[in-house]
């Protein structure tokens, strides 16, 4: 069997920084891994550069997780957690494990924390927990948002013959594999295109001119993990004025993915950036945040929403192109971030509500929370629920 060859560039092309970490991960992977082909190993590192903290236990992969989680700066005064913290709604806590609620525990005694909520698909994540919401003053934590910022779902429905999913099942499977590219590190020899990649936002700092290029070559890709495009059947039970599509029986297209390395390099950069600003207790290291009047806020919030954009664009570049193969427009299209931060109204001040894997809820938005793998979704409309901070969850499986 032929022995794992693994190269700085690959682990690069699947958002791992500029640093040291990469020399190092090569050799473990290859002392240690090397009877595994090269996309089980970029896959393997692409699982710890999402969740480094899930992996510090690990004999070997911890050493490339504790590269991976932003140290804090060992120099200005400790930033103090308020002993009670604000209270928060916890929906379902009978099947929520105890390292989420004690990772929301710890978020909600931040000084910066207004209002909090546990979503009950809830899990551990690192900073705040999978399924955590999070409203702060005048703050923004990039840990927060995370490292795939404006991961999401996006549903495109058509108004097609459900019996053609059978009939045409080839067919359909190789509209998906033609029309974008899974793995870690995929991107396309021949760029599509977008008026995202054209913004002057590319141009406001030197982190994200460097990661202009590999953006435009990812746009359209799906990365990997719990990431999928799929085609399936979407019932309509009753006419609804939001959703706008006559009770029936349709073929839907639907994608989950996030912003690629462009979120991933973001969201690592600031992360840094916000530890040696503001030193807090260990077990609150990964909360760091930044204010969005000073400039390292502005760059973030800038970055994120750029980030946010991309990761939207990269759905629309597949539904298009598929649309373009099925030779229909679609009656409508269903999307949402699950992994960002927005600007919102909270008790009559502007708040900054973080949603680490939670769906937006806002009163009459329509979201997407998808099932576990070969489970139904749902397509959903927000009731705007005070106590869970406008959120829901964002997987029905769990």
């Amino acid at each position: 069997m032929a022995k794992l060859k693994i190269t700085g560039k690959d682990i690069r092309g699947i958002g791992y920084p500029e640093a040291p970490v990469v020399s190092l991960a090569m050799g473990l992977m290859e002392k240690h891994y090397k009877h595994s082909t090269l996309d089980e190993a970029l896959k393997i590192l692409s699982n710890i550069k999402e969740a480094p903290a899930d992996y510090l236990e690990h004999p070997v992969l911890g050493k490339i997780a504790a590269q991976l989680l932003p140290k804090p700066s060992a120099e200005g005064a400790e930033i103090s957690l308020n002993q009670g913290g604000i209270t928060f709604s916890v929906f379902g806590s009978e099947g929520i494990e105890a390292g989420a609620l004690h990772q929301m525990y710890t978020a909600a005694k931040l000084p910066i924390a207004v209002a909090g909520a546990l979503m009950p698909d809830a899990h551990s994540g690192y900073g705040l927990p999978i399924g955590g919401v999070l409203a702060t003053e005048n703050a923004v934590i990039p840990y927060g948002v995370g490292v795939d910022i404006g991961c999401r779902m996006c549903l495109s429905v058509f108004d097609l013959p459900v019996k053609d999913l059978e009939g045409k099942s080839g067919f359909f499977a190789r509209t998906i594999q033609e029309h974008t590219l899974f793995g870690s590190g995929a991107q396309f020899g021949r760029a599509a295109d977008h008026e995202v990649l054209h913004r002057d936002t590319f141009s406001e700092t030197p982190l994200l001119k460097g990661l202009h290029a590999r953006a435009w070559k990812q746009l359209g890709t799906s990365g990997s993990g719990n990431h999928f495009v799929e085609f399936g059947v979407v019932t309509v039970d009753e006419s609804d004025a939001v959703l706008g599509i006559p009770a029936g029986v349709y073929i839907g297209l639907l994608s989950h993915s996030g912003s690629r390395a462009l979120g991933a390099n973001i969201a690592n950069h600031y992360t840094k950036v916000a530890k040696q600003l503001r030193r807090l207790p260990s077990e609150a290291s990964n909360l760091a945040w930044l204010t969005l009047d000073e400039q390292e806020g502005i760059e973030y919030w800038n970055a994120m929403n750029l980030a946010g954009d991309y990761a939207s664009a990269c759905h629309h570049v597949i539904h298009d192109k598929v649309a373009k193969t099925l030779g229909r427009r679609p009656l409508r299209m269903v999307e949402n971030h699950h992994n960002f931060a927005w600007k919102e109204q909270w008790e009559g001040r502007e708040v900054i509500v973080h949603r680490k894997g939670a769906t937006p809820a806002g009163e009459g938005v329509l979201g997407i929370i998808p099932g576990s793998m070969a489970s139904p979704g749902f397509i959903v409309k927000g009731k705007g629920e005070e106590a869970s901070v406008n959120s829901a969850a964002h997987g029905a499986g769990r």
